[in-house]
């Protein structure tokens, strides 16, 4: 990783979430363990040397509800359900074992990716079907839902795959919001640093991964602290 690493932004017009996050801000002042399962692929489970989000999310609120805006009575944990080079497919024929059994109070579910990093496998229109399937699933279960769209970096953009990115982001936007759920603009959020921040793919893709697909450890880190800025803002009543 490089050193002397650009200044971010975190645009409020990018990270903030559209919708209050009202179960957990109702939990948050219950007691006992505030329940939050993250699904999806790589970027949730992790790989190599980078810690993914779901640890470090955990970590994050954990210390903020202890320090910061201290709630003594509850205890948060984030459950990492993320399985490697999955799509939304495969991902529906988990919810029942790595979602429904645990009764979160937060869904948060990282989708899209692989439907572009594995085009040969996946027709991003029915990925984009079946992330309104599980929408409407979790929904009608009275989950309370946080999308997250793909990663922004070099594989990505290569070849054909740059259309094919931009439908995936485009479709997935428009499944939250038929769905009135929120959604973490990462594609957007990344963007904005290489784009206006200048930070090189050097920068932003994991120096390890010869795909040159995954998160560094920075940028993931990066990510995982806007996420959590998200979170609490929208689970704080007047913020």
């Amino acid at each position: 990783m490089p050193d002397n690493l650009p200044t971010i932004e975190f645009p409020a017009a990018i990270v903030d979430l559209k919708y209050p996050l009202m179960r957990l801000r109702q939990a948050l002042e219950g007691r006992g363990v505030v329940r939050i399962v993250a699904m999806g692929s790589s970027s949730t489970a992790g790989r190599a040397d980078v810690v993914p989000y779901p640890y470090r999310l955990e970590m994050y609120l954990r210390q903020h509800y202890k320090d910061e805006d201290p709630h003594p009575n509850i205890r948060i944990d984030v459950l990492n359900r993320g399985k490697g080079n999955e799509e939304a497919d495969d991902e529906l024929k988990r919810f029942e074992t790595d979602i429904f059994q645990d009764d979160p109070t937060l869904v948060i579910w990282q989708v899209g990716t692989n439907a572009v990093f594995h085009n040969d496998r996946y027709n991003v229109d029915v990925v984009a079907e079946n992330i309104r399937k599980g929408l409407a699933q979790l929904r009608a279960r009275g989950f309370e839902v946080l999308l997250i769209d793909p990663q922004y970096t070099t594989k990505m953009l290569w070849d054909d795959r740059a259309e094919l990115s931009d439908k995936m982001v485009r479709l997935i936007r428009n499944a939250a919001e038929e769905a009135q759920v929120s959604l973490f603009q990462r594609w957007a959020l990344m963007r904005h640093w290489h784009v206006q921040n200048k930070v090189s793919f050097e920068q932003l893709v994991d120096p390890t991964d010869g795909d040159l697909l995954h998160q560094s450890d920075w940028s993931t880190m990066q990510v995982s602290l806007a996420l959590k800025n998200a979170i609490i803002k929208a689970a704080t009543p007047g913020a």
